[in-house]
């Protein structure tokens, strides 16, 4: 029999973790392992690219109320849940109360005081392998019967003030843990240095073939007329993307001369209102754009003239790769893993995150149409897609 895996998620709403789950599953030889997926939630635009081989569990109702809003939760029914998430909410205020400088991540909260309630997923099997690839974690640890257990990082923990000696014992409990890349593994060890053996590095999984082919299945002209010089970044209405500063840069740009600079944001999330407000307070809604959610972002991206990445922290920009495989000229900020994603000069451009410094660098590629020639034409001869990556999946069995 082939080896049967086991890989959880939250929801497939677009975001950077759900779409290197999607260039996983896509990856992954069916020939060779067996595939059950259990998402907590079905929704989001992702869903619909679940590949057909894939074994989707039906959803669990109790596992669903722990994406939902906590009033929903209740009115649904679910009062175990609506007051188990109350209460983790009380402690989570009340110890980072007591520990300021700590931070203010309440995953582990949360998973400890609901998974208790929660249901086996699918007890009457043993995986071979299981996979949280999101967090809390502590879900695939108590819930599911497998041989291995791995969980994932997606996020540079430099930016992350964790209570490391609550979140400890979760992670020391899994077989190995995935960093998507070498600047993530740095950050995560430096607060949990105790973990260096149990760490594997597997970059997050890009199907470039499928990206090309999506890139093409419909014209985006009327959303993004030609004529301007059009910027995009793709990506949450989150404070990690630094959506509420473009307004300045941009206003900064045009009023260096570029009146016909146009910024589209494909996203959702949290900060819309509050990134509304800052186009309005720097007047720049002719040149700001939100095109809010797409199911498909990749015909935008294969449109755009210059693909931006302007956020505070990342940890392995997902997008930044589909547009390099889509040959973009892409610049990002110098955040902390910049440099593991961009070789500046060469295949993108590192700028500043000051707004004035960013606007100027963005200026200077924008005026620099040889740089931008130079960057599209090393990036038409170089494989950006990583299929491969999934061999080290096997390994892992």
């Amino acid at each position: 029999m082939k080896p049967r895996i086991f890989i959880t998620m939250h929801y497939l709403e677009l975001g950077g973790a759900e779409a290197s789950l999607i260039g996983l599953l896509h990856a992954l030889d069916y020939n060779k392992v067996d595939v059950d997926l259990f998402i907590h939630a079905h929704h989001g635009e992702l869903m619909a690219f679940i590949p057909g081989e894939v074994n989707l569990l039906p959803e669990i109702k109790k596992y669903s109320m722990l994406e939902e809003p906590i009033a929903d939760c209740l009115k649904k029914g679910f009062v175990d849940i609506t007051f188990c998430r109350l209460l983790s909410k009380l402690h989570h205020k009340l110890y980072f109360k007591a520990h300021p400088s700590i931070g203010d991540d309440d995953d582990y909260f949360i998973s400890q005081y609901t998974t208790w309630l929660l249901p086996k997923i699918n007890p009457s099997v043993e995986y071979d392998l299981a996979i949280s690839f999101l967090t809390p974690h502590k879900i695939v640890l108590d819930k599911v019967r497998a041989k291995k257990k791995v969980a994932w990082i997606h996020t540079d923990y430099q930016t992350l003030r964790v209570a490391r000696e609550l979140v400890l014992p979760v992670w020391s409990q899994y077989d190995k843990i995935v960093s998507i890349s070498p600047d993530i593994t740095r950050t995560f060890l430096n607060v949990f240095p105790s973990l260096t053996d149990k760490i594997v590095e597997i970059e997050n999984i890009i199907p470039s073939a499928l990206i090309k082919e999506r890139s093409s299945l419909f014209d985006v002209s009327d959303e993004m007329p030609a004529g301007h010089i059009n910027l995009l970044s793709v990506g949450r209405y989150h404070e990690a993307k630094n959506y509420d500063n473009v307004p300045d840069i941009a206003k900064r740009i045009v009023e260096k001369g570029v009146d016909n600079l146009r910024w589209y944001i494909i996203g959702y999330g949290p900060d819309e209102n509050l990134i509304r407000r800052r186009i309005a307070e720097a007047g720049m809604q002719r040149h700001v754009i939100l095109l809010g959610k797409k199911e498909n972002p990749y015909p935008y991206i294969k449109s755009c003239d210059i693909y931006v990445q302007p956020s505070r922290y990342e940890g392995k920009s997902i997008t930044v790769r589909e547009a390099q495989i889509l040959c973009k000229p892409v610049i990002i900020t110098n955040y902390a893993t910049a440099h593991s994603q961009v070789i500046n000069g060469v295949d993108g451009v590192i700028v500043p995150m000051d707004n004035e410094a960013c606007a100027n660098g963005l200026l200077e590629v924008i005026k620099d149409v040889e740089l931008q020639n130079n960057l599209m034409a090393y990036l038409s001869v170089h494989d950006y897609g990583n299929e491969s990556e999934v061999e080290k999946i096997y390994s892992l069995i």
